[in-house]
């Protein structure tokens, strides 16, 4: 693999909550864009969000904003 390979692959991350066959996948592949997948289609679409965005997701869903009543 050549250096410049390298330098373009992606850490994709799953969440440690993820069940069995129901998971989503991040990656960061720039300072100000988040890309999200789903594990079970690695090659299928993809969500785009600005850092912020997906900064402001994070920051609702750990507080609860999302929770069913």
């Amino acid at each position: 693999m050549t250096e410049r390979a390298r330098s373009t692959e992606v850490l994709w991350r799953k969440s440690s909550y993820s069940g069995a066959g129901q998971c989503v996948e991040v990656a960061a592949p720039g300072a100000m864009l988040v890309t999200v997948r789903d594990s079970k289609n690695p090659d299928g679409p993809r969500l785009a969000f600005t850092a912020g965005a997906w900064s402001a997701f994070v920051t609702s869903t750990r507080g609860g904003d999302f929770e069913r009543g």
